[in-house]
């Protein structure tokens, strides 16, 4: 038994270690416009509500830190009808301090793990916006980044197989 004890201290001693550290997080633009209050619409509305989500990641001119966006867009429509209650629009932004990521994981931990960290605190953002522009708080569910990562990874490259045909 000690020897297989031995040979598993090493091994785990290779793996790399891994650090993350958001800096700091903050809103880089928003805008929030309630249509419904513009419009003076009258009556008991239920909303229909979309969110469509993008991502992005840059590296900043600081070594080893990273910037991760989550943009968001959330129209509210009223339920059987084409009317807007209203539109929010958000990029919010996190700084990490990130070490130890290879090179090949770093773009999906850039766009996976980071936006993980700081969606708890875009949810109450959006939650805090919406209750405050009159409406009741939004809250939004959760996110898959794994999925969405993916999905976009599908899309280039079906967009990269497109432009193969044209050529």
């Amino acid at each position: 038994m000690a020897e297989n004890a031995g040979t598993a201290a090493p091994e785990a001693a290779q793996a790399p270690q891994i650090k993350m550290n958001v800096l700091t997080q903050y809103v880089r633009d928003m805008s929030f416009e309630n249509i419904l209050a513009q419009k003076g619409v009258q009556g008991d509305v239920k909303p229909d509500v979309q969110v469509q989500v993008n991502l992005d990641a840059k590296k900043r001119n600081v070594e080893n830190q990273y910037e991760s966006a989550i943009k968001l867009k959330v129209t509210s429509k009223a339920q059987g009808s084409d009317e807007t209650l209203f539109l929010l629009e958000i990029d919010y932004v996190g700084i990490f301090q990130i070490e130890g990521v290879p090179d090949e994981q770093l773009h999906p931990f850039l766009l996976i793990e980071c936006p993980r960290m700081t969606f708890p605190f875009l949810r109450r953002v959006v939650s805090d916006i919406t209750r405050d522009g009159g409406f009741p708080p939004l809250n939004l569910e959760n996110i898959d980044f794994v999925a969405l990562y993916r999905n976009e990874l599908m899309r280039r490259q079906a967009t990269a197989g497109e432009k193969k045909l044209d050529a």
